[in-house]
């Protein structure tokens, strides 16, 4: 042995780094160059093809002085040229290939196999014109040396014989046929004559079969080749099918007895397989006299002698018992039950699915096949369960299904929860026995056993909580404790593996919880566990089907405080986030929101919080807005919800204006035009009862001013007959008419006071203001205080008049006064009436005069009541708010002069 030594230290002195140096250069020589194209010059100037060529003539070309790799091209666009010009590529195109196939390699053949198939499916020739020209090539190639060539040929003329009328299967297909499945030719001619007769035994009637076929099927079947005898053995099924039930009985029973008792292995298998399939061709003696003892030696020489059928067996078992359920005896019944047992437990110890003691060492191949076995008794199960009658399940299948179920091997799990939704439904009101079994799976470590058992989910659960008659509450309440902590780890599982469509299916079926579990177990459980994922996972689809669920989960909450804490926490931590993401995932949220929920609790909860995304600072985010507009504003309701769809139109127009992402500028304005053609529906209940409220209202106004009137013209009255009767007097006549005077102009000060509010006592100082603070009463309030006042000035003013005029000044103020406020009324509420009915298209009525503002206020200043605008019905500039009080003082709107834009 050599000593090992260890350096202390690498030496990096100067000469070495030097030696390093040079090794490296001589490794830079021995790299040699690389080739930088593919092709030559010479070759490519090979591959060069005119470009004014067309393409039947580039075809013809490359057919016949091109490379393979150029012809194999133009095979593979023969449907093409098929559909481009089919008459010049039938002329001449097609005999060239014809002429290329008989040196062309594999690759060709297979490409022209499939090109041929494509122009049949296409239909590009009538199918006289494609048996003419393509039929003869597709005979010539089926013989090919290479089994892969001639099998696909073999895929295509099978395909082809469908579509081919008989007379040209006759002469073209049948009639060669006989001499092909001599003995005489070659092994693959007699497997392919095998084939071609099997598809051939649906084209004709039976007698035609019984005459020209079945001579051909017997000699097939007693073929000196084993590979020949099975193939034709499993062409025997399709035969029987096209002859019927007594020839079957007479000529294809007995070659299956002879073939079942061949030799060859291969052969056994296809004859028990065949025999299997045409069961139900057989009536009840040929069952109990034939098939079944032929199905017992199978049984006894699976174990022993011939193993090879061991795995058809047990993937057939559960077809074959019930198809012969009728013939079996108790003894029998038995006999295949305890042989189905001891199928499903091949390879283990049968004691609870585990190995107690060391077994002997088994190949790889035989426990391949023990676990084809297992795995095959366990898609057999449901049909188990029948055969023995569901009543009977705890007693003689429960242990095998515990073994299943716990088997080692995770194809045979994966087959039983597949199966295990067949299993519940079967046993009906027993499904609790199967509780332990479901939670087992659901714990299961592979994620494909979970995955398969999803997809009936909702189901299982259904059946596992309400399943049954007899299944009492108290099975039902002692699975749920189990089945709980089961689903959240089995989500737990899922979530933490990479295998996010498994994730995905998962939360979309635990939607079902709500019809199996309390709201309080899902709130505490499973709701807020949907809540964190939308938050903290980053798979698109997985986020999106956890913001469904918890939307169903809050859906069929009741609670109250529930239901708005998780609304709250929806809006702050998805709307209001600090993560674009999340403001995403809250929009799709809103969106399932919207399909599950009624309209008016989106718009109680999300239509103003989704609202403040347009001013989002993504644009991605804005983008995802517009899209959704139209969705939400078809939860909108009219007159409910106005306030909304003014904030609605708000946030649009301030897109509109302020957006400065092209992108999103793009999709408002394609948004726009879509709400633009969008109709709100109206709530005509809602419109009723604000029409009814509407003409109580001015109901009681016009009761009001109707006895206010009448109680005015009393006064006048009274006024009028003591002017009268004061004038003819003496001088004490004159002094009483002064103190009259005095305390009629005291009265009407006195009613002027009254009618006024101490707020407009100092109507005479607005016309000095720029705002009209103090005008928020209602518009009849407003105009009977204003004129009041108003009609008191013009008396003051002309005070020095005589007694009579005055009190006639009064008097007439008043009645014009009343008159006035009455047209205001009867116009208001007509306009009230006419807004109800405006359509959705039409704008709000603007308000416009013809007279200028500093007119209007001057002819209010020196006291005029009423004014008739000059060129009436012409519109002007809008007025602004802070004027406004000033027309509806003069009680202006009264008249035409004001513009009711979409009211006329």
């Amino acid at each position: 042995m050599h000593p090992i030594i260890f350096f202390s230290k690498m030496d990096f002195s100067q000469s070495n780094l030097f030696g390093y140096i040079e090794d490296l250069q001589e490794l830079t020589i021995i790299e040699r160059p690389v080739r930088r194209s593919l092709k030559t010059p010479e070759e490519i100037e090979r591959l060069t093809v005119d470009e004014e060529l067309s393409d039947i003539e580039r075809a013809v070309y490359l057919l016949s002085s091109g490379q393979d790799i150029q012809g194999t091209s133009v095979v593979a666009n023969l449907p093409v040229l098929m559909r481009q010009n089919p008459a010049e590529t039938l002329r001449r195109v097609l005999p060239k290939i014809r002429e290329v196939l008989h040196v062309a390699g594999v690759e060709m053949q297979l490409t022209a196999a499939v090109s041929f198939l494509t122009v049949l499916q296409e239909e590009s020739v009538s199918i006289h014109t494609y048996s003419h020209s393509f039929l003869h090539i597709i005979l010539q190639n089926l013989e090919h040396r290479d089994a892969g060539v001639s099998n696909a040929w073999l895929e295509t003329l099978l395909a082809v014989i469908e579509a081919l009328p008989k007379e040209t299967i006759r002469h073209e297909i049948l009639n060669p046929l006989v001499s092909k499945a001599q003995l005489s030719q070659t092994l693959q001619s007699r497997l392919v004559s095998c084939k071609i007769m099997g598809k051939l035994a649906n084209k004709f009637e039976a007698h035609i079969i019984k005459r020209e076929i079945l001579p051909l099927v017997k000699s097939l079947c007693q073929d000196v080749e084993y590979e020949v005898r099975t193939c034709m053995c499993r062409q025997l099924e399709h035969i029987a099918q096209g002859i019927g039930t007594e020839l079957t009985k007479t000529v294809v029973l007995p070659e299956l007895v002879e073939l079942a008792r061949d030799e060859g292995s291969s052969v056994r298998l296809a004859a028990f397989e065949t025999l299997v399939n045409l069961l139900d061709m057989f009536d009840a003696d040929d069952r109990s006299q034939t098939v079944l003892p032929l199905v017992k030696s199978f049984c006894e020489k699976s174990f022993k002698a011939d193993e090879s059928i061991l795995v058809s067996l047990s993937f057939h078992l559960g077809k074959l018992c019930n198809g012969l359920y009728g013939i079996f005896t108790p003894e029998q019944h038995l006999r295949f039950l305890e042989f189905y047992k001891k199928l499903s437990t091949l390879g283990l110890q049968q004691e609870n699915g585990h190995n107690d003691n060391q077994l002997e060492l088994q190949t790889l191949e035989q426990e391949k096949k023990y676990i084809s076995v297992r795995k095959n008794c366990a898609y057999n199960f449901p049909a188990m369960i029948v055969f023995v009658d569901p009543k009977n399940f705890h007693l003689e299948l429960y242990s095998i299904f515990f073994c299943l179920c716990h088997d080692p091997e995770v194809p045979v799990r994966y087959t039983m929860a597949i199966s295990f939704y067949e299993v519940a439904k079967l046993l009906n009101s027993g499904v609790y026995t199967i509780h332990k079994e479901l939670v087992t799976l659901l714990q299961d470590e592979s994620l494909e056993v979970l995955d398969a058992l999803v997809g009936h989910l909702p189901e299982i659960l259904e059946l596992m909580t309400n399943g049954g008659e007899n299944s009492g509450s108290e099975s039902k309440l002692l699975s749920i404790p189990d089945l709980i902590p089961a689903l959240t780890t089995a989500e737990q599982r899922a979530a933490t593996s990479l295998k996010w469509r498994t994730h995905e299916k998962l939360l979309q079926k635990y939607a079902c919880l709500p019809h199996i579990i309390s709201s309080d177990q899902i709130y505490y459980r499973f709701l807020h566990r949907m809540l964190t994922i939308i938050l903290t996972n980053n798979v698109l689809p997985v986020q999106k089907a956890a913001a469904r669920t918890l939307c169903v989960y809050l859906r069929y909450n009741r609670k109250q405080e529930q239901r708005h804490e998780v609304i709250q926490k929806l809006i702050e931590q998805l709307g209001q986030g600090k993560s674009y993401w999340n403001r995403l995932r809250f929009l799709d949220t809103c969106e399932f929101i919207m399909e599950l929920f009624s309209k008016s609790f989106f718009c109680k909860y999300f239509f103003l919080p989704v609202l403040e995304l347009t001013h989002d600072p993504v644009a991605n985010v804005r983008m995802k807005l517009c899209y959704l507009l139209p969705k939400v504003k078809s939860t909108l309701k009219i007159p409910t919800d106005k306030h909304l769809l003014q904030q609605l139109e708000l946030c649009i127009r301030k897109l509109l204006c302020q957006e400065k992402d092209k992108d999103v500028l793009t999709i408002v304005k394609r948004t726009v035009l879509e709400l633009d053609r969008m109709e709100i529906s109206v709530d005509v209940e809602q419109l009723e009862k604000e029409k009814q409220q509407n003409e109580g209202r001015s109901t009681n106004v016009n009761d009001k001013m109707f006895e206010k009137k009448r109680r005015d013209s009393k006064t006048s009255s009274v006024l009028t007959k003591s002017i009268t009767l004061s004038v003819p007097g003496s001088s004490s006549g004159t002094s009483a008419g002064k103190e009259d005077k005095k305390s009629k102009l005291v009265r009407s000060q006195s009613f002027s006071t009254q009618a006024l509010h101490p707020k407009y006592s100092n109507i005479d100082k607005c016309p000095n203001k720029s705002s009209a603070t103090g005008y928020t009463s209602s518009v009849s309030g407003v105009g009977k205080s204003c004129m009041l006042s108003f009609s008191d000035d013009s008396f003051r003013t002309h005070s020095t008049g005589n007694s009579g005029n005055a009190a006639f000044l009064s008097s007439s103020s008043s009645r014009n006064l009343f008159n006035s406020a009455d047209q205001k009324n009867n116009g208001n509420k007509e306009s009230q009436s006419r807004k109800m009915s405006m359509p959705p298209g039409k704008s709000p009525p603007t308000l416009s005069a013809t007279l200028t503002l500093n007119t209007c206020k001057g002819k209010i200043q020196h006291g005029l009541a009423e004014y008739t605008a000059p060129s009436a019905g012409q519109r002007m500039e809008r007025i602004p708010s802070e004027n406004t009080p000033w027309l509806i003082t003069a009680g202006l709107q009264c008249h035409c002069a004001f513009d009711t834009n979409g009211l006329r």
